[in-house]
């Protein structure tokens, strides 16, 4: 291509006007390429590695990502300064021209090998030096690696605590000893924070939420006060409390720490953590509800398949207390039901940052399982003894009052009911869940993301069927304030819908709820673009579509029976405050009914809702 013409001319509105006459040519394809001053590597593994064969299309673009750098590695560059040739360079040069046909000769100057000599860390004015150097695949005595260094650069940005547009990594060179000083630039930012809100619910009163989570904690320095900002600070621990009250109904408390280094050596974590939620409903008849919850876990980086994944095994122990309890959409409304069980999960992650994502991938897969008690009840267990017949039967004596009767139906229903607490006295049951995102860097700052979730709930034994907690609930914003701390039911977001829209089966329970699905799949396609990528405020807009159901059971299951949303949102993180946004979509697949609409507004607080 090249310019034939050029000229400029002013308009009668005082613009200025170029006008270019352009000559196209005919296309051009690659004929001969040579290699010269190669000797580490053969002509043959050099032209594989390119990627580009006689008769492919000229393109100079795609031919300088092939030798200098591409996001998969895939570059002649890669192979040399992997392996220490830090001073290595590649010139092609176009050494003939004939018809459409381009002969490319490459010219490579590979250079002397350089050893890493020194490791320095700038800028780390909170965060105590080992936290980061323990992040960094680059070693003193090791060969230069541009791969290391980059990985270096990811892991360090996923701590959380510098600003990731200003880290700046400077490998000066001593020519005469043949090694280098790796030089990590760093800027700390703010990471710790604070939930701070209140609102009104009309008949719930005033609710209250008080949450704070330091990221880069330190038990080690509590008794060292210069370290206090306002608490420890720079061991990367992460300490994280949270309350949530109405003072008439309501009240949560969550407390969880975390020892991303266990024994500082390896990268093994240690988090413990104890949750305890109540519900008090008694003043309208609606009963209480109460859980308490403990788990400990442990998390380990692995080395294979590669070291981008990553184990975790959590033991959780939690008890589950029901009276009467009319409001959480459980099938069943009174009883102590205990939830012990093991959670195994392995995840691979290579994104390059938390807060907004430009290229990499997560895969996650996770069993949460219990013992199969059943395989050791009598098959009688489940059926009420005498005593508690009687006891039944003086409840409803209560109930009805002295000038009130009941008939046998109504102590038969409450028997029927207490024959399935009984069977779910200790929770039995396989829950597995799968994620998978993957994000791509479009053009400039535009992101692609695309996500795809699915959970199944399954049970040991059929006679006993599906438990009636851990199920999934699918719809709205997936932080409706009366289930949030409520551990029975896993509740995931699907945006343009209600928390109501999609119950899977339609079921509803005795108490008027929806008891959830065993069975959900999700899927999303998003654009985002960064409005500012400043760390004390982080800002992008986004644009979606997405998919998904609940099931009742794998006969009904159907991947492509979807309920499709669209819409539009934007997110913003604030260091102290953490994730503040709204979205709103509309559900394509709603059973619309009176004044109800299409579109959905949805406010999204702390943190991303599945």
């Amino acid at each position: 291509m090249s310019i034939v013409s050029d000229t400029t001319y002013r308009t009668k509105d005082g613009n200025v006007m170029v006008k270019l006459n352009i000559e196209e040519g005919k296309r051009h394809f690659f004929r001969n390429i040579k290699w010269k001053g190669n000797t580490l590597y053969s002509n043959d593994y050099l032209s594989t590695v390119l990627g580009i064969s006689k008769g492919d299309i000229y393109n100079p673009e795609l031919l300088q990502n092939r030798l200098k750098f591409s996001l998969d590695g895939r570059d002649i560059s890669s192979q040399y300064l992997d392996d220490g040739y830090l001073a290595f360079d590649i010139t092609p040069v176009e050494t003939s021209v004939e018809n459409d046909s381009v002969d490319i000769e490459m010219r490579i100057f590979e250079g002397p090998q350089f050893t890493v000599d020194n490791i320095v860390i700038k800028g780390n004015d909170r965060t105590n030096e080992d936290i980061v150097r323990r992040e960094i695949r680059t070693r003193p005595g090791q060969k230069f690696s541009r791969s290391a260094i980059i990985r270096s650069q990811r892991e360090i940005i996923n701590l959380g605590y510098f600003n990731p547009e200003s880290l700046n990594i400077e490998p000066p060179v001593n020519q005469a000893r043949g090694t280098v000083t790796i030089e990590y630039q760093l800027e700390e930012k703010p990471s710790d924070q604070l939930e701070l809100s209140a609102g009104y619910g009309g008949f719930s009163g005033l609710i209250g939420t008080l949450g704070v989570v330091f990221n880069n904690f330190s038990l080690a320095n509590v008794k060292d006060r210069s370290t206090w900002s306002p608490l420890p600070q720079g061991d990367g621990q992460k300490l994280s409390v949270r309350l949530q009250s109405n003072s008439r109904f309501f009240k949560s408390y969550n407390f969880s720490f975390t020892e991303p280094w266990l024994g500082g050596k390896k990268p093994r974590s240690l988090t413990v953590g104890a949750v305890q939620t109540s519900f008090d409903y008694s003043l309208n008849n609606s009963g209480k509800l109460k859980i308490t919850r403990g788990f400990v876990g442990l998390g380990s980086q692995m080395k294979w398949p590669d070291d981008f994944f990553s184990t975790n095994t959590t033991l959780n122990i939690e008890q589950i207390n029901l009276d009467n309890f009319r409001s959480g959409g459980f099938a069943i409304t009174k009883g102590k039901f205990n939830n012990f069980s093991i959670k195994q999960t392995f995840t691979r992650s290579s994104i390059s940052d938390p807060l907004f994502p430009r290229n990499g991938s997560k895969v996650s897969l996770s069993l949460q399982i219990t013992p199969p008690y059943s395989l050791f009840r009598k098959d009688n267990v489940f059926t009420p003894t005498a005593e508690q017949e009687a006891e039944i039967r003086r409840e409803l004596r209560y109930e009805v009052g002295p000038a009130g009767t009941f008939t046998e139906a109504d102590v038969q229903s409450k028997i029927n009911e207490l024959r399935e607490a009984n069977k779910f006295k200790w929770l039995e049951y396989h829950k597995w869940r799968f994620t998978s995102e993957w994000y791509y860097n479009v053009v400039d700052k535009l992101v692609f993301a695309a996500s795809a979730k699915i959970g199944i709930l399954g049970a040991f034994n059929k006679d006993i069927g599906i438990s009636p907690f851990e199920r999934f609930e699918l719809g709205g914003d997936g932080i409706n304030n009366q289930n949030a701390g409520l551990q029975g039911k896993e509740i995931l977001a699907l945006r343009g819908y209600a928390n109501t829209d999609i119950t899977g089966n339609g079921k509803t329970t005795n108490s008027g709820g929806f008891e959830g699905a065993p069975i959900f799949n999700k899927f999303t396609l998003e654009m985002r673009y960064p409005l500012s990528l400043n760390p004390n405020s982080t800002i992008y807009v986004t644009s979606w579509l997405q998919g998904g159901n609940a099931y009742e059971n794998f006969n009904k299951y159907n991947p492509f029976d979807l309920k499709r949303s669209a819409g539009f949102g934007a997110r913003v993180f604030l260091p102290m405050f953490g994730l503040l946004g709204f979205d709103y979509g509309w559900g394509f697949d709603k059973q619309i009914t009176g004044h109800q609409g299409y579109g959905k507004f949805n406010i999204v607080l702390g943190f991303e809702p599945e």
